[in-house]
């Protein structure tokens, strides 16, 4: 069964794993009063559960069977023992219900914190995180493994108590009623926990394995369905079917394994308890016939020892519930654990007022792995007010520039400054204010495009529509049937390439940053949607620290300065004049340009 290289890494839980525990337990406390009640209902319904056999004896022994009294006096006793037996069956009902919705409560709540708190860290992680560990994952974290803990809160935590209290009280009460019947039952006990421990390490397995092939099985959808395009225009419909029935038959196969070893589980345990009722029937049977034994006491003692296999059932179910629960808590506290590799500043500086936007790019080494460098103690200087210009073919190394100066990535040497403070020492929050990035691809929300703009700014609608206007944009967005209101992304109005780049580019400039990066923005719009977009880049230019790595030679000529970049070094450097002059690598990307259509 091949993978695709969907894998579930990670050692299954142990139920001895006391960290674990105690992180489950700490989420938990705050919810004791809640857990104490349902502790205490289970007392109640354990309680009821025992005295039903009970009434079941009085019943046969005191009524059915006492010959010596009335027909009238045997009736109504009768009656009234079956009036009791109703009464604690409500009550049973009425406890379970209410310990059920308790249990359900705590559950939920609990779930609810592990998943806010679990995603509230996911969002704080760096790029190389996500890069390393596939979508589906994660996804899986945040709601398989999460479920699996869920019910094991719900149905396992107060339940294995009730079974383990109901166990101890059957064992007293049958010793206490018939020592010999009740030894002749424990010999059944030794095999029932035998298959019990056995049932639970093969349904440990079998767990573990159904839970790797779902993360595959998620990995493959969420990929699949987020490149769809991709896989319709290169027509690979046919092996991503074939692929997705691999993955899919794989987990049918260890699902159905699971089936087949609860399928044979549960006869060996019905099989064992009708075994033992049988030779209890026959022993105790005799016993009655010798006068050494009521009738009502027989059937008291069978309903006890049918209700002492039923929590036995139940355990090793339940053990296979918290083994999966316990693997699933394992790997989500593990990513809770996991640390960021771009750590926020221990103090970090108050963001300037006012900030001229010095660039400083100082020997700056970095590879994304430790094997091919991708940087090669690169230094560049952009002046306050400076357009500078990157060029280069695709791997030169100038998104990685980009990458760097938002700390998505820290370099391995070497610094970067703004205003001569190192960008370590700013807040994240702040320094992505301070610099503006407009990238080629865009994230739309499911929102009005006036809610896309405006993101997390702050900004209020006339200064939205003060900035269109001023750039140039208002054109755009008066094309829209709502304009502004106008609902866009997923079931909203659809949008080109061109207006998804204006959109970015009008988020950006609500920001109001101090630097602005443009990566390959204009790389991919039409020529109406670039000429809206060049008074807006026209605009923003003025007074502002601008990056732009583009293609186009409309977009690079603009520029104050172009530097031009190879495998991760600056091999030229100047004004486009005195490139073209230098015929040197500048001059060659410049005739692939125009030669590709996209030169002046």
């Amino acid at each position: 069964m091949k993978d695709f290289g969907y894998d579930e890494g990670g050692r299954a839980g142990s139920l001895s794993d006391i960290n674990i525990w105690g992180r489950i337990l700490r989420y938990s406390t705050r919810h004791w009063p809640a857990l104490a009640a349902a502790v205490l209902l289970s007392f109640f319904v354990t309680g009821g559960t025992l005295a039903l056999p009970a009434l079941l004896q009085h019943g046969i022994d005191g009524f059915i069977t006492a010959t010596n009294l009335d027909g009238a006096v045997r009736l109504a006793g009768l009656a009234t023992t079956s009036l009791w037996y109703g009464l604690l069956v409500i009550l049973v009902f009425g406890t379970t219900f209410v310990q059920t919705i308790v249990l359900e409560w705590i559950g939920q709540s609990i779930m609810h914190r592990i998943r806010q708190d679990l995603f509230a860290h996911v969002l704080r992680l760096d790029l190389q995180f996500f890069n390393d560990h596939p979508t589906g994952r994660l996804v899986t974290r945040l709601t398989n493994d999460i479920q699996n803990m869920y019910e094991m809160f719900t149905s396992v935590m107060v339940t294995l108590f009730n079974e383990m209290v109901r166990l101890v009280g059957i064992l007293v009460l049958l010793f206490l009623m018939n020592v010999e019947l009740a030894l002749l039952m424990t010999i059944f006990v030794p095999l029932s926990a035998l298959v019990t421990v056995l049932f639970a390490r093969l349904a440990r397995a079998r767990f573990r394995a159904i839970r790797r092939q779902l993360v595959r099985l998620n990995s493959f959808l969420q990929e699949a369905i987020s490149g769809m395009s991709i896989l319709q225009l290169f027509g690979r419909e046919g092996k991503s079917r074939r692929e997705f029935e691999d993955l899919s038959h794989g987990y049918l196969e260890r699902t159905l394994s699971q089936i087949r070893l609860f399928g044979t589980f549960m006869p060996i345990t019905e099989f064992l308890s009708s075994l033992a009722t049988a030779l209890i029937l026959w022993y105790g049977g005799g016993e009655i016939l010798r006068s050494r034994l009521t009738l009502g006491e027989l059937v008291a003692f069978i309903s006890y020892m049918r209700l002492f296999f039923q929590p036995l059932r139940e355990l090793s179910q339940k053990y296979s519930i918290v083994q999966s629960a316990m693997a699933s808590a394992e790997r989500i506290f593990q990513l809770l654990d996991t640390e960021s590799r771009i750590a926020e500043a221990d103090r970090p500086i108050d963001k300037p007022a006012a900030i001229r936007g010095e660039l400083l790019f100082d020997k700056v080494r970095f590879s994304y792995d430790q094997h091919q460098p991708v940087l090669h103690d690169l230094s560049l200087t952009l002046r306050p007010g400076q357009a500078v210009a990157l060029v280069g073919t695709t791997g030169s190394g100038k998104t990685t520039l980009v990458n760097l100066l938002l700390r998505f990535y820290e370099p391995q040497a070497g610094t970067i400054t703004i205003d001569g403070i190192d960008i370590a020492r700013f807040a994240l929050a702040d320094l992505r204010t301070i610099v503006g990035v407009v990238l080629q691809d865009v994230l739309i929300l499911q929102d009005s495009l006036l809610a896309n703009i405006v993101m997390n700014s702050g900004r209020n609608r006339p200064e939205v529509e003060a900035i269109l206007a001023r750039t140039g944009m208002a054109r755009f967005v008066g094309r829209l049937p709502l304009g502004l209101d106008t609902l866009i992304g997923e079931g909203g109005h659809e949008l080109s390439s061109g207006e998804k780049q204006l959109l970015a580019f009008a988020r950006v400039l609500c920001r109001a940053p101090a630097i602005l990066v443009l990566d390959e923005a204009t790389a991919a719009i039409d020529t109406e949607s670039e000429n809206i977009l060049e008074e807006a880049i026209a605009d923003s230019f003025k007074g502002r620290t601008s990056l732009v790595i583009a293609h186009r030679l409309s977009t690079i000529r603009r520029a104050d300065h172009i530097v031009a970049m190879q495998h991760g070094r600056i091999v030229e450097q100047g004004s486009h004049e005195e490139l073209m002059a230098a015929g040197g690598y500048y001059a060659e990307l410049v005739a692939m340009d125009r030669h590709n259509g996209n030169g002046e």
